[in-house]
Order: C-alpha cells, then sequence, then structure tokens
C-alpha cells in the first residue's frame, strides 16, 4: 500500500512538472497592427477627462428668455451648485450639478423638486472636476 501512495505521488508530481514545463515555453507572438491599437486606445483612455454621470434636469424650453430667467433664478438659490444649459433644437434644456452615481443625483432632484416642476434627472458626460459630493 505505501509503495503505491508512493508511485501515485510521483506520477503526480511528474504530470504537475510536465504541464509546468509546457506552460513556460508557451509565446505569444502579437501583431503591430494590435499593438498599436492597443497603445492608440490607452492612450486616448489616458487623455480622456469625460466619465459617464449624472445632472438634474431642471428645465426644458422653447423660450430662451424663460430659460434664462429660470437660470438666473437657480443661481441666486443655490450658488454652490453649478448649473448649465444645452440647446438640442428646439429645446434649452437647463441642467444643473454633476455627479458620479444616480443616488447622489437623487439627493438634488429631491431638493429642487420642492421648488421646480417636473424635475428629473439625466445621463451625461461629465468632467471629474465638477463632480459634486455634497447632496
Amino acid at each position: 500500500m505505501k509503495s503505491f501512495t508512493f508511485l501515485l505521488s510521483l506520477f503526480c508530481l511528474l504530470v504537475i512538472n510536465t504541464g509546468l514545463n509546457a506552460q513556460a515555453s508557451i509565446a505569444i507572438k502579437e501583431e503591430e497592427k494590435v499593438v498599436d491599437l492597443l497603445e492608440l486606445f490607452q492612450t486616448s483612455n489616458e487623455t480622456t477627462t469625460k466619465m459617464e454621470g449624472w445632472r438634474v434636469q431642471i428645465l426644458a424650453t422653447t423660450d430662451r428668455r424663460r430659460l434664462e430667467t429660470v437660470e438666473n433664478m437657480f443661481k441666486v438659490n443655490y450658488p454652490s451648485v453649478p448649473v448649465d444649459w444645452v440647446h438640442a433644437k428646439p429645446y434649452y434644456k437647463l441642467r444643473a450639478g454633476a455627479f458620479q452615481t444616480k443616488q447622489e443625483a437623487e439627493r438634488l432632484k429631491y431638493t429642487l423638486s420642492k421648488q421646480f416642476e417636473g424635475v428629473y434627472l439625466v445621463k451625461d458626460e461629465v468632467e471629474e472636476s465638477e463632480l459634486l459630493r455634497m447632496y
């Protein structure tokens, strides 16, 4: 019985050693185009400062004067919250804040919904430097 256990152990060691030697001899040859593409991808990601995030949309209107009035009122009431607008014809969309997660944006949405009607969350690309964490 001892000799059988010894032979079984010896056999297992030989199989493991053979497997390790086989893995050590594998060589991967990458094509130049693939290497170039990976380097381009890495460079592009290193230079990108925007990330996927969330904003609170306060208003969508076709009237620019109304947009400017609401924007000014917002800036007076919430001076620490960045606000900006985008124009996607025919609408002007007033958006506030910049958050990494939807949960963080929900807090600001809740606060603003007491003063503004029809407030909702939108996904947007945000700069890391403009992220808010106070709400």
